[in-house]
């Protein structure tokens, strides 16, 4: 997907958390260890309900920033996550998966930063910031049932 704009940003990213979900989803039905196939229920759930966030997001922001052109993204590298779910996740333990989840939060932070640093108005800059703490948020949450997880 092509980034021009910080709606497209929000798109983006909504659409990465549906890739993410189905892929997951997907993966749990052929993960045979009982904590890594738990553990992709459960990111099925939480980026199909990131999802839902980030799509009334996009429906509240102010369309000033969304129609803000974001002119710094193509010099960012793009997140990439299993393009095309071949099953990556049903073959990985559960420590495997937690470090490829928290790798891809952690990028889509570091480009929200990024972005927030070059936000040419205040609503675009208020925009990403909001993405910002939204996936850190978020990425703390999963943290914290992977440690509940892995506990058990």
């Amino acid at each position: 997907m092509k980034i021009e704009t910080f709606q497209d940003l929000i798109d983006w990213t909504r659409q990465l958390h549906v890739h993410l979900a189905e892929c997951f989803r997907h993966c749990a039905t052929q993960q045979e260890e009982a904590r890594a196939k738990w553990l992709l229920e459960y990111l099925a759930d939480h980026e199909a309900r990131l999802e839902h966030t980030v799509a009334r997001f996009e429906q509240q922001a102010d369309p000033k920033a969304l129609h803000t052109w974001v002119y710094d993204y193509l010099s960012h590298n793009p997140i990439a996550p299993h393009q095309a779910c071949s099953a990556p996740y049903a073959e990985m333990s559960f420590d495997e998966i937690c470090q490829e989840v928290f790798s891809l939060h952690d990028q889509a932070t570091e480009l929200y930063r990024y972005l927030a640093g070059r936000a040419e108005i205040p609503e675009a800059r208020d925009l990403v910031d909001e993405l910002l703490k939204l996936e850190e948020h978020e990425a703390m949450r999963l943290a914290q049932q992977a440690n509940r997880a892995r506990d058990l």
